[in-house]
């Protein structure tokens, strides 16, 4: 899925990270772990195509670019739930039915939102809409940065199963977080200093 060799980056004449060389395969999670400013956002940018002031060789075997989740949530606040899920479709260019949003809706635990406008919902609530892209399309990697931040303890288990089920059909996972991952599956552990 992924081959990175000798990457390194250095933002406001700070080095983040240097020499990086690693790879994510199918049925794989990377972990990106480090300390607040250590570069772990910066990286995940920089795999993207979303930074690039950095050096090195990043390599995907993809036919299209990975789902993403970052800090900012990607969703629109004038739109309702079931709004942002089709928007996320059309961002994508991706036929969603919707069945599948309806089933998304329930497994982010937002039946009865459905309608609610996102700048109404709170930001856990905003964060399980902005998951739910996982839901609705169809891609064999997924990038998360923090992806559990604002989740409450429903969200989290939820979480979980949605990684473990990614995993289990040989999906491949890069995910930024201080949080412990609990999966049935080895964790590759990438530290930034």
């Amino acid at each position: 899925m992924l081959q990175v060799r000798n990457a390194g980056c250095e933002r406001d004449e700070r080095l983040l990270f240097e020499d990086l060389s690693f790879s994510l395969s199918p049925g794989e999670l990377l972990q990106v772990v480090g300390g607040n400013g250590s570069g772990k956002s910066t990286l995940l940018r920089v795999l993207l195509g979303l930074y690039t002031e950095c050096y090195g060789d990043i390599d995907w075997a993809l036919d299209r670019p990975p789902l993403y989740l970052g800090h900012r949530l990607g969703i629109k606040q004038s739109l309702t739930v079931i709004e942002n899920l089709r928007w996320f479709g059309v961002l994508r260019e991706e036929a969603v039915n919707e069945a599948r949003i309806e089933e998304a809706v329930y497994k982010l635990g937002l039946s009865g939102f459905e309608d609610s406008l996102c700048s109404h919902l709170s930001e856990g609530q905003r964060k399980r809409v902005a998951l739910g892209q996982f839901l609705i399309i169809d891609n064999p990697c997924w990038v998360m940065d923090e992806p559990f931040s604002a989740i409450d303890a429903d969200g989290l288990s939820f979480l979980m199963a949605i990684l473990q089920e990614h995993l289990d059909v040989n999906g491949g996972i890069i995910i930024s977080t201080h949080q412990p991952i609990a999966i049935d599956r080895p964790i590759n552990t990438l530290a930034l200093q």
